[in-house]
C-alpha cells in the first residue's frame, strides 16, 4: 500500500490559529482630518468594497504629485505681474492719448512676454 503525502502549503504554525501574514505593515502614519475629509474617504472606499485604510493606502499609490514652482518660476511670473500692470497702463494711455502713440510700447511688452511664457513651457526643465 503507497502512502500518499499531503502537501499543506500554508506555513505551520505550532500555535494554531490564523497563518501569518505575507507583508506585515507595522509603521503608521497619523493623518489629521475634518469630520467631512474622513466621512468623504469613508465613503469613497464604502464605494468601492474597501476598507478606508486600504483605499487611503492604493489611493497614495496611484496619485499624481505636482511639484512646486521653482525659483525661477515664481521669478517669472512676478515679471509677468509686472508686465500684465504695465499693459494695463498703456490700455490707459491709449484711450487718453490714442493708439498710434503707444503701438511701439505694446510690441516690446508683447515679445518679451512671449519669450516668458516660452521660457516657462520648456520641456527640459
Amino acid at each position: 500500500m503507497e502512502k500518499t503525502e499531503i502537501k499543506d502549503k500554508k506555513p505551520y504554525n505550532p500555535k494554531g490559529g490564523r497563518p501569518p501574514k505575507k507583508i506585515k505593515r507595522q509603521s503608521q502614519l497619523v493623518v489629521r482630518l475634518t469630520e467631512t475629509e474622513r466621512f468623504l474617504i469613508e465613503e469613497k472606499a464604502k464605494d468601492a468594497g474597501m476598507k478606508p485604510s486600504s483605499w487611503f493606502r492604493l489611493a497614495a499609490k496611484k496619485a499624481k504629485v505636482l511639484a512646486r514652482l521653482k525659483p525661477d518660476d515664481l521669478r517669472h511670473f512676478r515679471t509677468l505681474q509686472g508686465m500684465a500692470n504695465n499693459l494695463n497702463q498703456l490700455t490707459h494711455l491709449a484711450h487718453k492719448e490714442g493708439l498710434i502713440f503707444i503701438r511701439q510700447s505694446c510690441k516690446e511688452l508683447l515679445l518679451q512676454i512671449d519669450v516668458i511664457l516660452k521660457e516657462l513651457s520648456r520641456d527640459d526643465r
